[in-house]
């Protein structure tokens, strides 16, 4: 993925800080990745999780690099520079080199556990059904304006990120909403970006692989809450983490909830109605939202308060906000119907955590009927100590459990799957299938009028990753092909 202005910003180093940059170097454009490099562009070699970046100078060079900056002093063609921790550079030389984009956007950021793909497309499609151009980052990949391209990251890396939004200020979108992981935050990925509004959903177990605490998972998120990098705080203070960020962020703070009368946006009532909610939100100030609400699960109850309190925040307008209410749509693989004339309803959600699991069930329980099918497995390489605790909530709340593979990656998915089931009893109410498509086609064929089938873990994706190699596999299409094989 690479998406670089039109217009060739061409800038001396020694403009950006003469003590590092000591030679005469003109570039016009940064990369972190050899693979990546064009023409004039300056090369950032550090450490990463498997190599240095400067053993592949050679290929960054042969790209067209003109200058190349490490924690490593190397002998190359051309001019090279130290610093002792390139990496935190990398935001700041690509925004002075993009001429500081974020400066031009009305930018919103979105942080959290679960909710954030939902609430920054929901923000998204309020600019779009008021007319105003708008830009998307995150887990679904990049939109500026009719031009859409995936991402290998939800937040991209900070040259990377710099030099998308100074696209997107060119092609004259001066909103942006994007997801902002906590790997991103850790890593400096948003050094140099700057968000007129920071969102908070909510905070539960995941990336423990990374973060090695729930400790330090949140105290890596509220970064994001501070006035290096976002003017005011929308934060959701049903979640317990929510709180305790709530009670220490020194900018601004817009508070949401479905529980407290006395947060600034409060969801005063919620009923059920076909597909969605008719829903009543009130402002502290008085402001009075009412609507149908078309999308399912009461987790989008909260997706939805976020987004509102952050397009209010950003300037917004309550009569604009609550006319776009009715009109808002699903996203992509969250909890997504797949319809293919069966007589039983098939879903297919993107949970990958113990809270979005439970949150997926419990939601879909409220329209079920008949049975609960659910399949889910757990991604390789990733956090481990959730797959029990997934495991549970899968056997738990469904009547009837499909264990799976999600992206084994380079893990045994035996090995997953006896950690997601270990101690569980599923004589009767649940199974092991290790072959994702022949656990939807068990599943398709059990099947009755009024039960409903819940495939969960891979939402959007469109791969499924084994051994390194990533084959094509979209939940949706192959539970629609298996349906019109096995059923219609």
């Amino acid at each position: 993925m690479k998406i670089r202005p039109q217009a060739v910003f061409n800038k001396s180093l020694a403009e950006f800080d003469s003590k590092i940059f000591d030679k005469a170097v003109t570039i016009s454009g940064v990369s972190i990745n050899a693979q990546n490099v064009s023409a004039g562009d300056l090369f950032i070699a550090f450490a990463g999780a498997t190599a240095h970046g400067i053993s592949y100078l050679e290929q960054a060079v042969k790209n067209g690099a003109v200058a190349v900056l490490s924690d490593q002093t190397v002998q190359t063609t051309i001019p090279s520079f130290t610093h002792p921790h390139p990496r935190s550079l990398i935001g700041p030389i690509s925004s002075w080199l993009y001429a500081k984009p974020f400066e031009s956007l009305t930018a919103l950021g979105i942080t959290g556990t679960n909710g954030k793909t939902t609430t920054a497309n929901l923000i998204k499609q309020f600019w779009q059904l008021n007319s105003i151009n708008s830009g998307l980052i995150g887990t679904l990949g990049v939109e500026i304006l009719d031009k859409q391209m995936v991402l290998k990251r939800t937040t991209p890396e900070a040259d990377e990120l710099q030099a998308i939004t100074a696209a997107m200020v060119e092609k004259k979108v001066l909103h942006l909403v994007m997801e902002v992981s906590s790997h991103a935050i850790d890593q400096g990925r948003i050094k140099s970006a700057k968000y007129k509004v920071a969102g908070f959903s909510n905070l539960t177990q995941d990336h423990l692989d990374y973060h090695k605490s729930m400790d330090q998972y949140f105290l890596t998120k509220a970064k994001l809450f501070t006035k290096e990098y976002a003017d005011v705080a929308v934060i959701n203070i049903d979640d317990q983490y929510g709180r305790k960020l709530a009670a220490q962020v020194d900018i601004p703070l817009v508070t949401v909830s479905r529980k407290d009368s006395a947060a600034s946006w409060y969801l005063s009532s919620a009923k059920a109605k076909g597909s969605g909610y008719q829903v009543e939100i009130k402002s502290a100030s008085g402001e009075k939202i009412t609507a149908e609400f078309a999308l399912l699960g009461d987790y989008n109850l909260d997706n939805l308060l976020l987004a509102i309190a952050m397009v209010s925040a950003a300037g917004m307008p309550v009569n604009q906000i609550s006319s776009a209410v009715g009109k808002l749509k699903s996203v992509p693989g969250r909890l997504e119907s797949v319809s293919a004339g069966q007589k039983f309803t098939a879903l297919v959600d993107y949970a990958h955590t113990p809270d979005a699991v439970e949150r997926a069930i419990a939601s879909v329980k409220t329209f079920t009927t008949g049975r609960l099918i659910g399949i889910l497995g757990c991604g390789g390489d990733r956090d481990s100590s959730k797959r029990a605790l997934m495991g549970k909530s899968l056997l738990a709340g469904c009547d009837f459990a499909v264990f799976t593979s999600d992206n084994p990656r380079s893990e045994s998915a035996a090995d997953i799957l006896q950690q997601m089931t270990e101690g569980l009893q599923l004589k009767d109410v649940g199974v092991i299938e290790a072959d994702r498509k022949q656990a939807i086609d068990l599943a398709v064929k059990m099947a009755k009028p009024a039960d409903v089938i819940l495939l969960m873990g891979k939402g959007h994706e469109v791969g499924q990753e084994i051994n390194g190699v990533v084959t094509p596999f979209d939940d949706r299409a192959e539970l629609a092909e298996s349906i019109n094989r096995l059923v219609i």
